[in-house]
């Protein structure tokens, strides 16, 4: 009960801080995600990453250290080194490139499996859903076989980084998490 009440008035003027590792396959939204959050504005000019980014972002009471991995094939071995010590992965998929969603199930489950990674939440975000027939919070939560994930925190958004579409409960839902005990 202590905590909770200390942990409250720590909130109330102290920031939080997020380590955060952004992993999905290649031309999936993650560093426009990033720029929009950085920016709150889309960029058209966007280039792949090529292996990773860091970026230091504050929103709000949120000071988030992100890594923005590359999703070529030859970058994923390397997501795990750079998810292990982070607070939340965030795995962005392409909800409109419905060829690639087994290849991503394939590649989130995968990267969970690894025991360094044990207990890190994990946020799904669909991205695109501006574009027609993109699949929806409920057809991801099933393609990606979000509920047989029990060993961790998992949460679920389809949103638009281009058009900052559920940006804000994204944010929400980063603000509430707890900081992870490492």
């Amino acid at each position: 009960m202590f905590k909770k009440v200390l942990d409250w008035i720590r909130s109330l003027f102290w920031n939080k801080e997020l380590e955060i590792s952004i992993v999905g396959l290649q031309n999936a939204g993650k560093s426009t995600l990033v720029n929009t959050l950085a920016t709150g504005k889309f960029d058209e000019d966007t280039i792949p990453t090529i292996g990773f980014n860091q970026r230091q972002i504050k929103k709000g009471k949120i000071q988030m250290k992100l890594w923005d991995l590359g999703g070529q094939p030859r970058f994923r071995e390397s997501w795990e080194k750079y998810c292990r010590d982070a607070d939340v992965i965030i795995f962005v998929a392409d909800a409109a490139d419905l060829g690639n969603i087994d290849i991503a199930r394939t590649q989130l489950h995968q990267l969970i499996s690894f025991p360094s990674l044990d207990g890190i939440p994990l946020l799904v975000l669909g991205n695109k859903n501006d574009i027609p027939n993109a699949l929806t919070v409920q057809d991801l939560i099933s393609q990606f076989d979000l509920n047989s994930i029990k060993d961790r925190k998992v949460a679920c958004y389809s949103i638009s980084a281009k058009n900052s579409n559920n940006i804000d409960e994204v944010m929400k839902w980063l603000t509430d998490l707890p900081k992870r005990k490492k």
